[in-house]
């Protein structure tokens, strides 16, 4: 059985209480969180405090992060918490063919196209009075967005072959995990369009910024693991933690539960053992050593800030320099979230050096 990575709070504060009660969940009076939303990461607590915000306003949200982040459980939390008396219809954009979007989307005529033996109702009119919930938005062609930003604007849509605009009540909320800031300066997204769906941007960090998560998640997953398999016993020993705690997670949430499941299933023996975890998660990358850490200290003493500094821009370059310029490559070598990355190169003023290194590169291949 599969099921959707929790985000989770997992706080002393009191307005947990009136969020349980919104989001019709119950709360854990053993470690006072909301059962199956657990985060002790000050990150996810920020998140948490816009969606509780953001929910009964009926302004557009635009959820950004990394694949199996829990972006389709954000939304449920928005919708669960808005009060609104429709439902939420998922549609996943990139998933579906361009030419049948469309007409998920906004429904169609009978006869309007080969194959339409019916009328259909779109997605936009059963989410009447509800939400819509476009996951992977950036994958939308420029052609649908173009109708996507008429529904944001006017509230209406044009089922296709109809000459009549259908009035519909629906509160958007979009997610995707690229850098819509960057489609649009490479012309494959509109940039009006993404001023519409960002109202309300919310970032969810990936799992290796969220700081003790993945050991409270991985054993959250564990004993439900347990309880399915009947095999209450079953738990980590402190060392698969620290390993478990110790990897990158370029999957995030969705990669551990599914390896904390195989691990559970497979287990012989009760408390689950660092070598028992697939080899990978130990492997670690070590760097060449600097020669600012092979010297002994100079008596004038050294400006800690700027070796610091000259050691971060190397890091920074040669992960570039190894990626081709490619920035979200890079960032995954550095196990940093790509927008950090970005903002580092930005602010260090390393744009021009990275040229450089990227087109030595090439001359030499």
């Amino acid at each position: 059985m599969t099921h959707e990575a929790p985000f989770a709070i997992h706080s002393e504060s009191q307005s947990n209480t009136g969020f349980a009660s919104s989001f019709g969940l119950r709360m854990s009076p053993e470690k006072n969180t909301l059962t199956g939303i657990m985060t002790g990461c000050g990150e996810m607590h920020k998140v948490m405090s816009v969606v509780e915000k953001v929910a009964r306003t009926r302004s557009t949200v635009l959820i950004l992060g990394e694949s199996g982040t829990g972006k389709e459980l954000i939304a449920k939390a928005i919708h669960a918490m808005s009060g609104r008396s429709g439902k939420l219809v998922p549609v996943n954009c990139g998933a579906i063919p361009e030419e049948i979007l469309e007409s998920e989307l906004f429904g169609h005529e009978k006869g309007s196209f080969t194959g339409a033996v019916s009328s259909r109702v779109g997605r936009f009119q059963l989410a009447d009075n509800g939400t819509i919930f476009l996951d992977e938005i950036g994958e939308m062609s420029p052609k649908l967005q173009v109708k996507l930003l008429r529904v944001l604007q006017e509230r209406k849509v044009d089922p296709v072959g109809s000459t009549r605009s259908i009035d519909v009540d629906v509160r958007v909320i979009a997610a995707t995990n690229k850098d819509l800031a960057e489609e649009v300066k490479a012309g494959r997204f509109r940039e009006d369009l993404f001023y519409r769906l960002q109202v309300v941007p919310v970032t969810l960090p990936p799992l290796r910024e969220r700081e003790g998560d993945v050991e409270l998640l991985a054993q959250h997953f564990l004993e439900r693991q347990a309880a399915e398999l009947n095999r209450p016993e079953l738990s980590f020993s402190n060392e698969s933690l620290r390993t478990l705690a110790s990897y990158n997670w370029p999957g995030n949430i969705r990669e551990l539960e599914n390896l904390v499941e195989r691990i559970a299933i497979l287990s012989e023996s009760d408390e689950i053992q660092a070598e028992q975890l697939p080899e990978y998660l130990s492997q670690v990358i070590r760097l060449p050593s600097s020669p600012v850490f092979d010297m002994a200290l100079p008596q004038i003493g050294v400006d800690f800030n700027a070796l610091v500094d000259d050691y971060e821009n190397k890091l920074i370059t040669t992960a570039l320099s190894q990626t081709g310029g490619n920035k979200k490559a890079a960032a995954k070598l550095l196990g940093l979230n790509r927008t950090t990355l970005v903002e580092k190169i930005k602010k260090k003023g390393l744009e021009s050096k990275i040229e450089v290194c990227v087109m030595s590169d090439d001359m030499a291949m």
